[in-house]
């Protein structure tokens, strides 16, 4: 990828990103397109934790590394981490990926599922396949929105979900940058675009569509690489009629930015 520019629209690992690009000769050009917001409701979580000492729950699915951080952060304010580690050894417990099965590790948490790759709700749902549900009670983590698809599944299977909002997602206050990648995509100055989440897709759309700029941002993205960095991104990709370029394996971003520099470099 020497001398190419490289869009990222991560946030939060922007400059992690923004690095590894730069080492490898790219030229960043960050654009952050999500800003993850503190949704987390102390008063909420020390009344769920009493609902469940009474009426336990079957199992507790954890999706992501910060608002696992995020849940035990409340609970350690509240004095109520030991209460909640003792209602977890009671439930099978569920993790989305390597990032909350650390989480989980570090406060001494036994898991007892964990999702194949590339860590969607597709495999979370097959990981609880030999769990019974019907009647039972589902704790799940949410994180910047409400996942339907694990909720509605989950339900269908005659399991009660609650979840536990940690964090939700917003676009930043500064949508400069994003306008500036706008113009960047039809002035063909971008090489490659990363996608590392799929409200950046939803996020850069609506920054677009605001402007009148909607087609314009598909016909550049059209005309650039597209490096998704699994599944669930791709296809928020697609149903805003973009095609993907390539998807690493593992989805992580090493290997992001490894695929991406191969495909440039060909």
């Amino acid at each position: 990828m020497r001398d190419k520019t490289i869009a990222i629209l991560e946030s939060r690992l922007g400059e992690q990103l923004a690095d590894l690009v730069g080492k490898r000769g790219g030229r960043p050009f960050h654009a952050p397109a999500l800003a993850e917001v503190p949704d987390v409701d102390h008063a909420y979580i020390g009344k769920l934790l009493g609902e469940l000492a009474q009426h336990p729950a079957k199992i507790a699915v954890f999706q992501t590394g910060v608002g696992t951080h995020a849940l035990f952060r409340a609970t350690d304010a509240l004095g109520l981490t030991e209460k909640l580690q003792a209602l977890l050894a009671g439930m099978t417990v569920v993790v989305r990926g390597p990032k909350p099965t650390a989480a989980l590790r570090s406060r001494g948490v036994r898991i007892d599922l964990s999702a194949a790759e590339p860590f969607t709700t597709v495999q979370v749902l097959d990981a609880l396949r030999a769990v019974p549900l019907s009647g039972e009670r589902a704790v799940v983590q949410r994180y910047g929105v409400s996942n339907l698809e694990l909720v509605e599944a989950l339900t269908a299977r005659g399991a009660r979900v609650v979840e536990i909002p940690t964090y939700r997602w917003s676009l930043p206050e500064d949508t400069r940058p994003l306008v500036a990648l706008l113009d960047a995509l039809e002035r063909r100055r971008i090489d490659a675009v990363t996608v590392t989440n799929a409200a950046q897709v939803y996020n850069l759309f609506a920054v677009a569509e605001k402007l009148g700029r909607a087609q314009a941002l598909r016909e550049g993205l059209n005309r650039t690489l597209i490096a998704s960095i699994g599944p669930v991104s791709s296809d928020a990709l697609k149903k805003f009629g973009v095609t993907v370029g390539l998807e690493p394996r593992p989805p992580k971003l090493g290997p992001l930015v490894a695929a991406l520099d191969e495909a440039l470099s060909r």
